[in-house]
């Protein structure tokens, strides 16, 4: 759209007037030889009057027309469309008005073209993903599904607009289950060689101020069997090599023994016999160990008071309080276990390379629930031992079992709560253990 304007409007609009008071002044003059002066200016007026509007309209029609596409592109703007632009000969304010306007509507197709994009590549991204992907409405009716989605829970055809409760009455059973159960978790479909394990997982949020579900469904099958193989084999050679460190030196202790006894040399009998029955016990304890954490039970919750249990607990191993602690202040936690995870946390503490009496404990009140901090002074841990040392299994020590921080973590996380390591500033490290209400 272009319109040429090569004078500014005020200055058009002056040289008209100006031409036609001339002309009404000469027009006067010549009709008063034939009217009174009076008569002659009205007849003058009315004569140049309609010439004088008509061209004045004629000299506002292009900055009319300008303001009217300026409105048009606005509409076009509100609509979506970025197609247009203007262009203006004149100069000044309209032209710089011209300008802006263009400059805006570049500055849309461009901003408009990369949105675009993002979606493209975005939408791309979901549908293309392993994961079924699931955005229910506050109704539970399906917004958008991806192609996993499709084919995981309607045969390949779209699901949206349909009724996800619809949709749940035609999936196995475990599915079923597993949405009823609310929030996340594992289950598996199908039984022996067609078992697949699946991933539930479920968000909330608001979208457009209404409250919206998101549903992630996850097949694990290869992954966890693929784990579960490395953790076997994990798990065999770390009793292999525990066994062997036992038993080599006790076989090698009892042929010592029988020699020693068929020589009468009996006087080095009972080392040897105490050397065997400290390896044996060193073996039953370690086999306990690991029948106790592959054996966990439930949680078997009780109210508890803080103070009691801390000092119960001092009487096993020594430790500091870091945090005063409310004589009347309890929870609702199975006594046992987490006195089994404390007691691992702190022998950790005291294990370390620091200052025995540095190991502290603090007990602290949280927004939803209580969080137990395990402090030492000692070197604290590489980066790479703290992504390991809560894995089962996992030890830098040379004779350590790897069990004492996983057993904390499972049961921390039986009582619905978590555990996370930390290094400290000055040296040391800070084990959390969180226990939600």
């Amino acid at each position: 759209m272009r319109w040429r304007q090569r004078l500014p409007v005020p200055v058009v609009l002056v040289a008209i007037a100006l031409a036609h008071v001339a002309l009404g002044g000469g027009l006067a003059l010549l009709l008063q030889r034939w009217l009174s002066p009076w008569a002659a200016i009205g007849v003058a007026v009315c004569l140049t009057v309609p010439s004088l509007t008509w061209l004045t309209v004629r000299a506002l029609a292009p900055a009319h027309a300008l303001f009217r596409a300026l409105a048009g592109t606005v509409a076009s703007y509100r609509d979506g469309d970025y197609g247009f632009s203007l262009s203006w000969h004149g100069t000044g304010a309209l032209h710089e008005l011209v300008a802006a306007h263009n400059e805006l509507g570049e500055t849309l197709r461009a901003q408009r073209l990369s949105l675009v994009q993002r979606e493209l590549l975005l939408d791309t991204m979901v549908q293309n993903t392993p994961v079924a992907m699931l955005l229910l409405d506050p109704n539970d009716h399906v917004v958008h599904a991806n192609f996993a989605a499709r084919r995981a829970l309607g045969g390949g055809r779209r699901l949206e607009g349909q009724s996800f409760a619809a949709l749940l009455a035609d999936a196995p059973a475990a599915l079923v289950d597993a949405f009823a159960r609310g929030g996340d978790g594992l289950f598996t479909v199908g039984d022996g060689e067609d078992e697949e394990i699946h991933h539930l997982s479920r968000r909330h949020f608001r979208l457009n101020g209404r409250r919206h579900e998101l549903l992630l469904l996850r097949q694990m099958t290869t992954e966890l069997r693929r784990q579960e193989v490395q953790t076997w084999k994990k798990v065999i050679r770390v009793i292999s090599h525990e066994l062997n460190n036992s038993l080599a030196p006790i076989a090698s202790l009892a042929h010592s023994g029988s020699e020693l006894l068929r020589r009468g040399q009996t006087a080095r009998l009972p080392d040897a016999l105490r050397t065997i029955e400290e390896r044996a016990r060193h073996l039953e304890g370690f086999i306990r160990g690991y029948a106790h954490f592959a054996k966990l039970p439930a949680p078997r919750r009780t109210h508890v008071r803080w103070r009691a249990f801390l000092d119960q607990l001092r009487t096993q191993v020594p430790f500091a309080d870091a945090a005063p602690v409310d004589d009347t202040a309890g929870a609702a936690f199975d006594v046992a276990q987490l006195e089994q995870a404390l007691l691992n946390l702190l022998r950790n503490a005291h294990e370390a390379d620091g200052d025995p009496a540095q190991v502290a404990l603090a007990l602290r009140r949280i927004a939803d629930g209580w969080r137990i901090d395990v402090l030492d002074r000692g070197p604290g841990m590489n980066e790479a031992v703290l992504s390991n040392a809560l894995l089962p299994f996992y030890s830098t020590k040379r004779n350590g079992t790897g069990l004492g921080l996983a057993l904390a973590r499972e049961i921390a996380e039986a009582h619905g709560g978590r555990i996370a390591l930390l290094n400290r500033d000055g040296g040391g490290l800070c084990v959390s253990l969180v226990l939600p209400d």
